[in-house]
Protein backbone atom coordinates (compact mmCIF):
# COMPACT_ATOMS: atom_id res chain seq x y z
CA UNK A 1 0.00 0.00 0.00
CA UNK A 2 1.37 3.21 -0.90
CA UNK A 3 2.10 5.76 1.98
CA UNK A 4 -0.53 9.03 1.70
CA UNK A 5 1.35 12.27 1.33
CA UNK A 6 0.92 14.56 4.46
CA UNK A 7 0.64 17.78 4.28
CA UNK A 8 2.46 20.23 6.59
CA UNK A 9 1.02 22.75 8.53
CA UNK A 10 2.34 26.63 7.40
CA UNK A 11 4.03 27.60 10.34
CA UNK A 12 2.81 31.52 11.55
CA UNK A 13 5.17 33.95 12.77
CA UNK A 14 6.16 33.82 16.45
CA UNK A 15 5.35 36.83 18.29
CA UNK A 16 8.34 38.05 19.90
CA UNK A 17 8.21 37.49 23.38
CA UNK A 18 7.94 40.04 25.83
CA UNK A 19 11.12 40.47 27.99
CA UNK A 20 10.73 40.52 31.64
CA UNK A 21 11.59 44.13 33.50
CA UNK A 22 14.24 42.92 35.96
CA UNK A 23 13.29 45.91 38.32
CA UNK A 24 9.69 44.23 38.62
CA UNK A 25 8.88 42.87 42.33
CA UNK A 26 9.76 38.54 42.55
CA UNK A 27 7.31 36.55 43.21
CA UNK A 28 6.40 35.22 46.82
CA UNK A 29 7.74 32.07 47.73
CA UNK A 30 4.89 29.29 49.02
CA UNK A 31 4.63 27.44 52.36
CA UNK A 32 6.53 24.67 51.19
CA UNK A 33 9.71 26.43 49.42
CA UNK A 34 10.56 28.26 53.19
CA UNK A 35 10.01 24.52 54.15
CA UNK A 36 12.31 23.36 51.29
CA UNK A 37 14.90 26.11 51.92
CA UNK A 38 15.37 25.43 55.66
CA UNK A 39 15.41 22.02 55.18
CA UNK A 40 17.79 21.20 52.09
CA UNK A 41 20.65 21.57 54.11
CA UNK A 42 19.95 19.39 56.42
CA UNK A 43 18.75 16.10 54.08
CA UNK A 44 21.82 16.87 52.57
CA UNK A 45 23.90 16.22 55.78
CA UNK A 46 21.93 13.32 56.42
CA UNK A 47 22.50 11.67 53.26
CA UNK A 48 26.06 12.59 51.81
CA UNK A 49 25.86 11.98 47.71
CA UNK A 50 22.26 12.31 47.33
CA UNK A 51 21.50 13.82 43.78
CA UNK A 52 19.65 17.16 43.34
CA UNK A 53 16.27 15.10 42.54
CA UNK A 54 16.95 12.99 45.33
CA UNK A 55 16.98 15.45 47.87
CA UNK A 56 14.01 17.22 46.26
CA UNK A 57 12.06 13.51 46.69
CA UNK A 58 12.71 13.43 50.08
CA UNK A 59 11.84 17.28 50.77
CA UNK A 60 8.46 16.49 48.92
CA UNK A 61 7.97 13.27 51.37
CA UNK A 62 9.01 15.31 54.55
CA UNK A 63 6.65 18.01 53.38
CA UNK A 64 3.56 15.34 53.15
CA UNK A 65 4.28 14.14 56.16
CA UNK A 66 3.91 17.46 58.33
CA UNK A 67 0.32 18.28 59.98
CA UNK A 68 -0.85 21.23 59.87
CA UNK A 69 -0.26 22.28 63.13
CA UNK A 70 4.12 21.58 62.06
CA UNK A 71 3.23 23.91 58.93
CA UNK A 72 1.71 26.84 60.07
CA UNK A 73 4.62 28.70 60.46
CA UNK A 74 5.70 28.31 57.32
CA UNK A 75 2.33 28.90 55.78
CA UNK A 76 2.70 32.08 57.69
CA UNK A 77 5.78 32.98 56.23
CA UNK A 78 4.20 32.93 52.92
CA UNK A 79 1.62 34.97 53.85
CA UNK A 80 3.73 37.43 54.84
CA UNK A 81 5.68 37.36 51.71
CA UNK A 82 2.49 37.41 49.80
CA UNK A 83 2.00 40.42 51.18
CA UNK A 84 5.05 42.12 50.60
CA UNK A 85 4.57 41.05 47.15
CA UNK A 86 1.19 42.49 46.80
CA UNK A 87 2.12 45.75 48.24
CA UNK A 88 5.28 45.71 45.78
CA UNK A 89 2.95 45.04 42.87
CA UNK A 90 1.11 47.59 43.41
CA UNK A 91 3.72 50.17 43.86
CA UNK A 92 5.83 49.33 40.95
CA UNK A 93 2.21 49.38 38.79
CA UNK A 94 1.31 52.50 40.26
CA UNK A 95 5.13 53.92 38.86
CA UNK A 96 4.91 52.18 36.00
CA UNK A 97 1.43 54.35 35.38
CA UNK A 98 2.98 57.22 36.30
CA UNK A 99 5.50 56.93 33.99
CA UNK A 100 3.30 56.01 30.94
CA UNK A 101 0.70 59.51 31.65
CA UNK A 102 3.93 61.25 31.42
Amino acid sequence: MPKEKVQKRATKARAEKKKKDPNAPKRGLSAYMFFANEQRENVRDENPGISFGQVGKVLGERWKALNDKQRAPYEAKAAQDKKRYEDEKASYNAEAEEEESS
